[in-house]
């Protein structure tokens, strides 16, 4: 099943019961393309300097796993942007657990494209990477439109807001991966968030019952013009 560790004959020490069990349940047959990714990433991505060597030992749990649940949030054959995605993280763990979506990494950094781009070829994975930032108009223009755009340690949310939100087609989504603190975050940059053309925010863990602890996601609506009022969203009256 899992590989062992380089030079010890033993298994990596992160190969804990409950990740293999959460390893075969989100990546099914397709978990032998999740391990190639774990071991470049231990391998090249620690020497390309993608990845702290000491990250390895919990690759699977912190990283991987954490990426690919996030997965129950997108509806089939949905059209994923990944800004900021560095080594890969979350576009790949999706794009492996879910083959029916199109995702795309956006990554300014050449090194870093450089190594999604030979990893994605070496094992055929159906995944397009764009170099740039999110906020470029030529990035816009190549990868704007998306169902869902995804992040993840990228930037605080007011800022990922101006990001990403203009990625998002109308009444798409913008999914952030955060940390306990997400509520607080959301709490502070409300306003930016609304300026930003973001609405019907909510704090959503993702994972239950597979990864522990699970995933803290962040999910904002792009609303379209027209339910904006003076840039914030248009009030609906009850009744």
């Amino acid at each position: 099943m899992f590989h062992v560790e380089r030079g010890t004959g033993v298994p990596h020490p992160d190969h804990s019961p409950a990740a293999i069990a959460a390893a075969e349940t989100l990546f099914g047959d397709r978990l032998p393309l999740a391990e190639r990714y774990h071991d470049e990433l231990a391998v090249q991505g620690v020497e390309r300097g993608l990845i702290g060597p000491r990250e390895v030992p919990r690759m699977w749990e912190r990283h991987i796993l954490n990426c690919a649940v996030i997965g129950e949030l997108i509806p089939e054959g949905a059209t994923v942007v990944d800004i900021g995605s560095g080594a890969g993280l979350p576009g790949i763990p999706l794009a492996i657990a879910r083959p029916d979506l199109r995702v795309t990494l956006v990554e300014p950094l050449l090194r870093r494209t450089i190594f999604l781009a030979e990893f994605i070829e070496s094992i055929g994975l159906g995944v397009t990477v764009v170099r740039g930032r999110a906020e470029q108009s030529d990035v816009r223009k190549e990868a704007g439109g998306a169902d869902v755009v995804t992040s993840r340690a990228v930037a605080p949310l007011a800022k990922l807001a101006q990001w990403s939100l203009p990625l998002v087609r109308d009444h798409g989504r913008m999914l952030a991966l955060k940390g306990s603190s997400a509520a607080e975050e959301l709490e502070r940059d409300r306003e930016d968030l609304i300026r930003a053309g973001g609405g019907n925010a909510e704090v959503l863990e993702c994972g239950v019952g597979i990864v522990s602890p699970p995933t803290v996601v962040l999910s904002v609506e792009r609303l379209p013009r027209s339910e904006r009022v003076g840039g914030r969203p248009r009030r609906h009256r009850k009744g």
